[in-house]
């Protein structure tokens, strides 16, 4: 069985290929570099010891989607390229829906083309929006607050539809929660351009040393400690949620959506004090002003993943703070 991983050279796809791998899987890597670099692949290759084919492709042109569809005989997808910041898409919301939707019209246009129906989808706990009380289950009312978070509850809808008409898809959307972490040898991590948007690559640049403070959007929420609640992850687990959801399509048609987290919250100050446990690193911040679109408390209700996949996240926020601050320095001594 091969797999089209897109995306596959980002944060989450490049660890789901090494796990995928791992797993006996056979891989094609699909990413057209606009928010990753093609040394993320050699990094890949070198974990585990075997060239993977790669193309360069914009999801936005259907004939280059197309070829790689006519190139390798692909047999299932998982679907992790787009854009992912919640401020940007606040910003730039036309961006976003071009980019996210039209990428994945074109793509399930053409799997149905090629009769391939087994799509693993990247979604997001944004679609939960924040009315809910946590931990957040899979069968509660959706809303997404943000155009990001929109993009991937239309295209969630999209996909259901699409089974509904069609009952020989199978197709599983995975809303994970906040990963963080990085590959226990680190040679991959978390490699965002420009301004970190995510909270673990600015406090890493805090802590390197190449930024003087980090920011802290809102200390007056209604938490314990004032700063904002997140189900954090670690990369791998999050990457083993995949494959998990792939060996269930073998098995079941329809559209289901599973939750990734681990089902325990963290105030963004833990995280900061745990980072601080863990490498004896004290992290400067500021609070600053609350930012538009987020969400106060996201817990995920892991129960429906752990009953039908099997999957249950192993390891913990000192792991992950751990790992991360191991492909810093990694990344560092590269330079």
């Amino acid at each position: 069985m091969t797999v089209l991983i897109t995306g596959g050279l980002g944060f989450i796809g490049s660890h789901t290929v090494v796990d995928l791998i791992e797993q006996g899987y056979d891989c094609v890597i699909l990413d057209n570099l606009s928010r990753t670099t093609i040394d993320v692949l050699e990094k890949i290759e070198l974990i585990v010891q075997r060239k993977i084919p790669f193309m360069k492709v914009n999801m936005l042109e259907s004939q280059a989607l197309r070829n790689v569809f006519t190139q390798y005989d692909i047999t299932s997808v998982i679907h992790f390229a787009g854009f992912k910041s919640v401020g940007e898409s606040v910003q730039n919301p036309l961006v976003y829906y071009q980019t996210n939707l039209i990428s994945t019209l074109n793509l399930i246009d053409i799997m149905q083309e090629f009769d391939v129906k087994k799509l693993v989808f990247s979604s997001s706990a944004t679609v939960y929006g924040d009315l809910h009380i946590p931990p957040l289950r899979e069968d509660l009312p959706l809303k997404a607050l943000n155009p990001y978070g929109r993009t991937k509850l239309i295209l969630e809808e999209i996909l259901c539809d699409l089974v509904s008409s069609d009952n020989s898809w199978s197709i599983a959307l995975m809303r994970y929660f906040n990963p963080i972490g990085a590959h226990k040898t680190g040679l991959l991590g978390e490699l965002p351009f420009g301004i970190p948007n995510n909270l673990m690559p600015h406090l890493l640049k805090v802590a390197i040393g190449e930024t003087s403070k980090l920011q802290i959007f809102g200390g007056d929420y209604d938490t314990e400690d004032g700063s904002c609640i997140r189900d954090f992850i670690h990369i791998m687990d999050l990457a083993s949620g995949h494959v998990r959801a792939l060996d269930y399509l073998k098995k079941n048609a329809g559209c289901e959506a599973f939750n990734l987290g681990t089902g325990i919250g963290y105030s963004v100050l833990k995280l900061i004090d745990t980072f601080k446990e863990v490498t004896g690193i004290k992290v400067p911040f500021e609070i600053a002003n609350r930012r538009e679109g987020d969400i106060v408390v996201s817990i995920a209700d892991v129960t429906k993943a752990e009953t039908l996949l099997g999957w249950k996240a192993k390891y913990n926020l000192s792991d992950m703070c751990e790992d991360a601050w191991n492909w810093e320095l990694n990344r560092k001594r590269g330079e």
